[in-house]
């Protein structure tokens, strides 16, 4: 593992932290309820934070896994991958939010987000 390597884990979870800061401060002062804004600002604050939060331990996780040899491309799947998840934690939250989220509409999201990782994961 490198500096940069280092850095970057450091930097994501910092940064992840004070994300999770502000979804806090968002959760204790607004109130979502006929505020479609503050039920975005919410939706999007808690994305970011997972995502942001999960894409250097999924990097750290890819790392252990290769017996630590970082491979090429290995940060860009990761923060795919932390994309990907936030982006759903943000859909489900809008969803629910709505009062519009069901079972069926909730597996469709995550088999799409399954199909998404899938296609960009076997791209070669």
């Amino acid at each position: 593992m490198f500096a940069r390597d280092r850095l970057a884990n450091v930097v994501l979870l910092a940064s992840g932290a004070a994300a999770w800061a502000a979804v806090g401060y968002v959760l204790f002062s607004l109130d979502p309820i006929g505020d479609a804004g503050a039920l975005l600002a919410g939706a999007l604050l808690l994305g970011g934070a997972v995502a942001l939060s999960l894409a250097p331990l999924l990097w750290l996780a890819g790392f252990a896994r290769t017996r630590r040899i970082a491979y090429r491309g290995d940060w860009w799947r990761a923060v795919r991958r932390g994309g990907l998840v936030g982006l759903v934690v943000a859909i489900f939250v809008v969803l629910r939010g709505q009062d519009l989220l069901t079972t069926p509409l909730a597996l469709f999201v995550l088999a799409m987000a399954a199909f998404v990782e899938l296609t960009l994961s076997l791209r070669r």
